[in-house]
């Protein structure tokens, strides 16, 4: 097939990032000669004889060869977990040996914002205790708030909003488990999932582990930077991030988005080596940010009090050989060269302590509530993540 124009570059596209993220994370292996060459699809051999395909479903819970659609006399007996109870840990995948997780899909009964928030993914790699990946469901494929909506990017889509898959490389030289917890309160229904790997992959310990981490901040501190993520030991690389605001000055003629995102590599610490020029400017866009969709950087959500963007760095990498901290400040603008009138629309942020502007010029400081995704790569062990947000926190105003 011959691909032109958009369709074209969206392949090339694709083709790159699989290929970078895939190298990084030794998930290619390259194939002997007569069997395929260097030809790929997608960063993939053609076809190499190291290399196996599996899939894990709620029929084939091992993901063994020749074991799939056995349920109900092959009619499709058990299409899923028929009802996730409350607070079950459900390992919905686990694998041993060698191999690289390929493809996740998810979906299921969508009972709004409360409980797609607190359905809690949790990854663990070899026989660590410590989860590499802790998230709640909806905010892991790339909307916050317990929300959800169509779209696509470098390594997440929802296809009309009702169906999860990531293409991120998940790379483990022994052993794999993959949880959800029900953490809503209630009976959560139907799961439903597959997990496509492959088996044989050459990993070892010094190939970078997929990491994922979710953070929520009621109430940023003033003058203080919001920390996307901090505590990262190791080698790695720094993926991207799915950022979310309440903006609770919506609707009184300020913008929320004036913070830069600041990346301390190695040794920084007063000063990042890497710093941007605002929130929706890191986002890609400009002047404003309203919905769009790309495959590195785009906005699901972005309507009433709500804000959700994300940022992949696939093209522009950002490696990290020690240590690595993220973080962005809480700054808006308000159009004014003075403060704002104490007794005017900006009064009960004021008064709260939530509005701050002591140089002269647009920009002020602001108290913000903010969650955050944040994706990376590294290599292993995993350190303790901070404290999960609690269920409160994690649903506060949704």
């Amino acid at each position: 097939m011959l691909f032109t124009g958009a369709d074209s570059r969206s392949v090339r596209f694709a083709l790159a990032a699989f290929i970078g993220i895939a190298a990084l994370t030794g998930c290619i292996s390259k194939p002997p000669c007569g069997s395929g060459g260097d030809l790929a699809l997608d960063g993939t051999p053609l076809y190499t004889p190291s290399l196996q395909s599996r899939a894990i479903t709620a029929e084939n819970t091992p993901g063994a060869k020749g074991q799939g659609g056995q349920a109900g006399g092959g009619r499709k007996g058990l299409p899923c977990l028929w009802n996730l109870k409350k607070d079950q840990v459900y390992t919905f995948a686990q694998v041993e040996g060698a191999g690289c997780i390929r493809h996740i899909w998810i979906t299921a009964e969508n009972k709004g914002p409360l409980k797609l928030r607190n359905l809690i993914l949790r990854f663990y790699w070899e026989d660590q205790a410590t989860p590499s990946v802790e998230v709640p469901l909806s905010d892991f494929f790339g909307v916050c708030h317990g929300r959800t909506a169509p779209g696509e990017s470098a390594f997440l889509s929802r296809p009309e909003g009702r169906g999860f898959n990531c293409y991120f490389p998940m790379p483990f030289a022994h052993k794999a488990r993959l949880t959800v917890c029900n953490e809503t309160g209630e009976d959560a229904g139907m799961f439903f999932y597959q997990v496509d790997y492959t088996t044989g992959d050459k990993v070892s310990a010094e190939t970078p582990r997929f990491h994922a981490q979710f953070r929520r901040v009621a109430n940023t501190t003033m003058g203080t930077d919001y920390v996307i993520l901090a505590g990262v030991k190791g080698k790695g690389r720094y993926l991207g991030v799915n950022y979310g605001l309440v903006d609770r000055f919506a609707g009184k003629g300020v913008w929320w988005g004036e913070g830069e995102v600041k990346i301390y590599l190695d040794g920084d610490t007063k000063f990042p080596t890497i710093c941007g020029t605002g929130s929706e400017d890191y986002a890609g866009s400009g002047w404003g940010l309203g919905e769009f969709a790309g495959r590195q950087m785009g906005a699901p959500l972005v309507k009433d009090q709500y804000v959700s963007f994300y940022r992949f760095h696939v093209m522009d990498p950002v490696y990290f050989s020690q240590d690595l901290k993220v973080a962005m400040q809480q700054l808006g603008n308000d159009g004014k060269g003075e403060p704002a009138d104490p007794n005017g629309p900006l009064k009960d942020f004021i008064d709260k302590g939530w509005y701050k502007k002591d140089r002269p010029g647009g920009n002020f400081e602001r108290v913000d509530d903010v969650c955050t995704t944040a994706y990376w790569y590294q290599t292993l062990p995993t350190q303790p993540f901070p404290k999960f947000p609690d269920k409160a926190l994690r649903s506060l105003g949704l």
